[in-house]
């Protein structure tokens, strides 16, 4: 009972999240506080992952490459997917602030275009895996060590880019393994060689995100290691006769059956049948040959395999419930179902009929639609040779045809683009015809004499229209010039980003006849005017790139579909992209101008500019009212001799970590900064007493017992502080430092005598 209250709770907490965030886009509210952990991200379900709620965690790196998105992160027992931007200079083990939002995915995971590097570090220790638990995905997106015998070492292209493609046998059964940018000659000896693999834990999926086998993301070829050679080189081999391969199979199944129900929506009898339930939809190869209605629910029990990318079941068992539940078919376009994400789905699609064929054991219809090429199959039923079929409808070539069944994909595998698939109809009832061909009529032949009259009126009128097109293209230019020295003006003088987005998209609609324009940022905020229907106009787009490539944003313009594509729309928008860029470049030079004066550059906390202005606040607000804050200032002991010891770049990172540190014993709202070297301080407003501040300063304490691990050393870090408290021993900023840095010297002078007594004692 307890653990469902804790689960109500959350998802409570959650949707009221969402609320308030959605609210926030119309209100100008607060957006709500990111997740923080990796436990909190992995406790949503994937519909409220869906709702991209912010995420701001820190987690080590167990997988990037910078010619690739996909980031692994790892946080204790806790691991997630990222997708990540292009080029950045990170490394397994580094330790890094991610800042995203979440999305629905196999799982939920986290797409984020900020991610900041704390410090290099060392990655966890990776668990050892059996099959077992990577195909139920029980260590998803964890770094794992994998032992198995390499069936095949290939160089391929992924993205582009030249990796190793290992496909590797564990336990029997069949794992693959990525080396994303390896070098070819790194590959040689691998075949047949018994190897050990580190990676994160992957995996492949079909077009719907189910999972079709296990993918391990290798960040190096120094992650595969040889534990046993192969026996003898594969092309050592002796030539076997083609027709003799067989003599070499040998394959040991120990796939677990499982059972599913849903309405029948398809059935080739000794074949397969099609099950299925709400968005979920499967196909079960079976020798099942009785009768079977369409729309009853069954329930069916096989062996899980992949079939051209897509989960299916195999040797299946068929057993009907008797009851109807019949399933109505999704009305989708050529061009939804080229994504892939409704294999095996009861849909009805419209296409053009190019060519339709009757062969021996099927009849195939041959469409087109949306640029998109697919076939409507109706395969006969199977009652002997001598079955005399009815004729196939008589179908105008060039009709208009809504067909409808199963969709069937080539391929389940949508990352390389749109994939080709097929509708495999039930009987003839699933063909209509929506409309006939088009014909030529007395309305066509009057509009083509009116089009030629037209022509002749146009080449009569030529001259004119060219003497006033270069008049109104002088004006334009000149009003355009005028905008554009405008919108200059607005970005050197810091007007709100927004409204010179704005400024912008109106400037592009000026110079395009008033088409509706209007820039998507990278984070989704949209500018200027979108029409709602754009399905019916012809969209053309530039992207908001900076100096380095990366996407900042698209603008977009919407012109008549009709409009015959001039160079003046590339142009413009390419100016238009431009002149955004250097809004958003200038706002983000001035906001990253703004954050250095307030925060220290090495440990990415406040500085005493920021903490002495906060300080004056908090003096202004507590005048003349009883309000308690306090003031610890911190000095680190023996800093000096760790610099000289080991030497300043480990000083650096000693003082990042201890920042870090110190950052997690405090409350959300104190306020810690560096105030140079090895000094910082907290502020802690609104305190109840000088115990509470004690207590924050012994938790900082506390959390120097435990040595600092940076580069193979082991460093045993401490620290002195005094504690001032307003009004009690100071009303005035340098009152309340100087009370502070005079009672943390003495903490320090007491120490040092403490510290000098017991060695003189020891000596004695």
């Amino acid at each position: 009972m307890a653990r469902n209250m804790k689960e109500r709770v959350f998802n409570f907490a959650i949707l009221w999240a969402a609320i308030v965030w959605g609210c926030a886009g119309i209100a100008g509210a607060e957006s709500p506080r990111p997740l923080t952990t990796l436990e909190a991200i992995h406790a949503l379900t994937n519909e409220q992952a869906a709702l991209s709620l912010p995420v701001a965690f820190e987690g080590t790196v167990t997988y990037y490459s910078s010619k690739d998105v996909d980031l692994f992160v790892q946080d204790g027992d806790t691991a997630i997917y990222v997708k990540a931007p292009f080029n950045l200079k990170l490394a397994v083990g580094d330790r890094v602030l991610v800042e995203g939002e979440t999305d629905a995915s196999f799982r939920p995971e986290v797409t984020s275009e900020k991610i900041t590097l704390l410090h290099h570090g060392v990655p966890p220790k990776p668990i050892p895996a059996t099959y077992k638990q990577l195909i139920r995905a029980e260590l998803d997106c964890r770094r794992v060590v994998a032992r198995a015998v390499v069936r095949s070492a290939n160089s391929v292209l992924d993205a582009g880019v030249k990796s190793a493609y290992l496909q590797l046998l564990m336990e029997g059964n069949d794992v693959d393994a990525e080396v994303f940018g390896a070098d070819p000659s790194d590959l040689t000896n691998l075949v047949g060689a018994e190897v050990e693999v580190t990676g994160a834990a992957a995996g492949k999926f079909d077009s719907k995100m189910q999972m079709t086998g296990i993918l391990l993301e290798v960040p190096s070829m120094s992650d595969v290691k040889i534990l046993k050679p192969a026996d003898a080189d594969p092309m050592s081999l002796p030539v076997t006769p083609m027709d003799e391969i067989i003599k070499g199979f040998d394959v040991q199944d120990h796939s677990e059956r499982m059972r599913v129900q849903g309405a029948v929506t398809y059935y080739q009898p000794g074949g397969g049948v099609v099950l299925q339930d709400g968005s979920k939809s499967v196909w079960v190869r079976t020798r099942f040959e009785n009768t079977l209605q369409m729309g009853r629910i069954v329930s069916a029990s096989g062996f899980p395999t992949v079939r051209n990318g897509s989960v299916v079941l195999s040797e299946g068992q068929i057993e009907d419930t008797g009851v109807a539940a019949p399933v109505v078919p999704k009305s989708l376009s050529a061009t939804e179902l080229a994504t892939g994400s409704h294999a095996f789905d009861l849909v009805s699609v419209q296409g053009q009929l190019l060519m339709a064929l009757r062969e021996a054991a099927k009849d195939e219809y041959v469409l087109v639609s949306d640029g998109h090429l697919f076939s409507a199959v109706y395969r006969h039923p199977d009652h002997g040779a001598n079955l005399q079929l009815p004729a196939m409808k008589d179908i105008p070539i060039g009709s208009l045809m809504r067909m409808t069944g199963i969709c069937s994909l080539d391929s389940g595998d949508k990352i390389w683009g749109p994939v080709a698939f097929d509708v495999l109809l039930r009987s003839s009832d699933d063909i209509a015809v929506v409309a006939a061909p088009s014909l030529w009529s007395v309305r066509n032949l009057t509009v083509v004499v009116g089009m030629l009259l037209l022509v002749v009126l146009v080449v009569g009128s030529r001259s004119w229209w060219i003497e006033r097109r270069v008049r109104r293209q002088a004006a334009e230019l000149a009003s355009m010039e005028r905008r554009r020295s405008r919108i200059l003006e607005d970005i050197n003088f810091s007007k709100p980003l927004a409204e010179v987005i704005e400024e912008i998209t109106e400037l592009v609609s000026f110079r395009l006849r008033g088409a509706p324009c209007w820039c998507q940022l990278a984070d989704g905020t949209k500018f200027g005017n979108q029409p709602k229907q754009s399905s019916s106009l012809r969209v053309v787009e530039a992207p908001v790139r900076n100096a380095a490539g990366s996407p900042h944003g698209v603008i977009y313009a919407a012109l008549h579909r009709l409009a015959k594509p001039a160079e003046v729309e590339g142009a413009t928008l390419s100016t238009a992209a431009e002149l955004a860029t250097l809004a958003i470049e200038t706002r983000r030079l001035y906001s990253d101008l703004r954050r250095r004066s307030e925060f220290d550059l090495l440990t990415d906390i406040h500085n005493r500019f920021s903490l002495e202005r906060r300080l004056e606040e908090l003096l202004k607000e507590s005048s003349g009212e009883s309000r308690v804050f306090g003031l610890i200032y911190l000095d680190l002991d023996g800093f000096k001799e760790i610099n000289d010891i080991h030497g300043h770049q480990i000083g650096d990172i000693y003082l990042q970590q201890v920042a870090s540190r110190m950052k997690r014993q405090v409350r959300p709202v104190d306020m810690i900064a560096r105030l140079g070297g090895d000094e910082f301080a907290v502020l802690v407003p609104d305190a109840i007493n000088r115990a509470q501040v004690e207590e924050i300063g012994q938790r900082i304490e506390r959390c120097f017992r435990d040595p600092f691990s940076i580069a193979g050393h082991q460093i045993k870090g401490a620290t002195s502080l005094g504690i001032a408290l307003y009004p009690e021993d100071g009303t005035t900023k340098d009152g309340l430092l100087n009370a502070a840095d005079a009672a943390m010297y003495v903490e320090k002078h007491t120490r040092r005598l403490a510290s000098d007594t017991f060695a003189s004692e020891l000596n004695g």
